[in-house]
């Protein structure tokens, strides 16, 4: 373990602040209207349309997990448009909307046989970014393994696979100082992308793994059409809250880890982060990190007091105290934005406890109020549904004949019938529409 890097005064101005906004929203009563309906018996089911080969996260299957996903819209040809997926030590997968592979990218070694590998762990796009070559629209992918930022060119119909690889070869780590620290993997984890509309400058926010750091890099075009990044500004989420009795509270987790983030978005409409602290809730900032944050909504053993046991490496908790919010099991994890057009729409979250997916107003005004939720569920004995949620992607606009009323892509942590003695994980397609229209139901 090495020592955490202190905060920025401005950065830990923010996170105190941050946690004056969390005591103050617990004193407030949550309205009975939004504490209806979140039993999961009660959350209306809705059945993938199809899902991709499983990944088996062994060495007979390359170490492949499932993890993340973003969906990149064919504007030329909606139908022909793709979804790109990490896989962790497996690296990347595309795959057409049949949930068909058309392109499998290995993650790189590390720099010696004894240092980490590549891991791919989030991925999200980047649209016309200005190159030295042209305008590109990129695949951002977190390499947890050697703590940096991958980036790869979109193509659809290049010979080979529609991604290559445009990482300019200087990029630096991300968090760590040495490939040492590099190996203790306290590094690159969960992603967000973000272009200004003021400047047209495009930024990957970044979060650390085992910390409540979120990193701001600017992504800059570099020699010969590849691409790299420079540090921002940093901002660290609190790691303990002060709760309306006085006491304070951290989540349990195991010695010298901090409760993280990993599931990210932002919302274009107005630049702002939404950020899931799997044991806390989810946080709501500007997307250039210089508002303290606020949270949004918390899991519901936030507050919860709890001991860690080495033996069984397992927390044991005490009694609630009931500061817990109503919808999300943690981990909270993959966020997605469901764009209805003119601000309007929904923040989804994976409720990855209870195999759930939450809906929020998208607007501020509105105190982001809770919609409702949804569980994907088996369309048959081939065709499960989703467990243990890591990542998800939304994307609101036709995409050709299989998915008129647009696609939600979501991660399956046991993907059956294949599930068993090996790690079985794999990505669910699901028909946004038909998700929309339980959420009215």
């Amino acid at each position: 373990m090495h020592p955490r890097r202190p905060a920025r005064p401005a950065a830990a101005a923010l996170a105190l602040t941050a946690s004056l906004a969390v005591l103050a929203g617990l004193t407030a009563a949550a309205p009975a209207s939004a504490l209806a309906g979140h039993r999961n018996g009660r959350l209306p089911a809705v059945t993938p349309v199809s899902e991709t080969a499983t990944l088996f996260d062994d060495e007979q299957g390359g170490n492949a997990n499932a993890d993340d996903p973003a969906i990149w819209r064919n504007d030329a040809d909606p139908g022909h448009s793709l979804v790109v997926a990490t896989a962790k030590e497996g690296g990347l997968r595309v795959y057409d909307l049949a949930a068909r592979q058309v392109q499998a990218l290995p993650a790189p070694g590390g720099p010696g046989p004894d240092d980490s590998p590549g891991r791919f762990n989030n991925v999200d796009l980047v649209h016309r970014m200005p190159l030295s070559t042209g305008r590109a629209d990129l695949a951002v992918v977190t390499d947890r393994g050697n703590d940096r930022l991958r980036f790869y060119r979109i193509d659809r119909d290049r010979p080979g696979g529609p991604l290559t690889d445009v990482t300019a070869p200087t990029v630096p780590a991300v968090f760590s100082a040495s490939q040492e620290e590099i190996n203790d993997q306290r590094t690159a984890y969960g992603l967000a992308t973000w272009t200004d509309r003021a400047t047209g400058r495009s930024y990957a926010l970044v979060s650390r793994r085992h910390e409540t750091r979120i990193a701001l890099l600017e992504l800059t075009a570099a020699p010969g059409g590849t691409v790299g990044y420079r540090l921002v500004r940093t901002l660290d989420l609190p790691s303990s809250f002060r709760l309306p009795n006085g006491s304070s509270w951290t989540p349990c987790g195991e010695p010298g880890e901090r409760p993280q983030v990993e599931g990210m978005v932002v919302d274009p409409a107005d630049g702002t982060l939404y950020a899931g602290q799997e044991d806390v809730g989810i946080w709501r900032v500007r997307a250039d990190l210089t508002s303290a944050p606020v949270l949004v909504d918390r899991v519901r053993t936030y507050g919860v007091p709890a001991v860690y046991d080495a033996q069984t490496e397992e927390c044991t908790a005490g009694a609630d105290p009931g500061y817990g919010g109503r919808r999300l099991a943690a981990d909270v994890e993959g966020l997605t934005v469901v764009d209805e057009g003119h601000g309007d729409g929904y923040l989804m979250a994976s409720s990855q406890g209870d195999d759930t997916f939450a809906f929020y107003d998208r607007e501020r005004e509105d105190g982001h109020a809770y919609e409702g939720g949804v569980r994907i569920t088996a369309r048959s004995r081939d065709l499960d549904g989703s467990e243990e949620c890591d990542g998800a992607a939304a994307l609101n606009q036709p995409l050709g004949r299989a998915f008129p009323h647009g696609l939600l892509v979501v991660q399956d942590g046991h993907d059956g019938p294949e599930d068993g003695p090996r790690t079985a994980t794999g990505f669910k397609f699901v028909d946004l529409g038909e998700v929309l229209d339980a959420l009215d139901d």
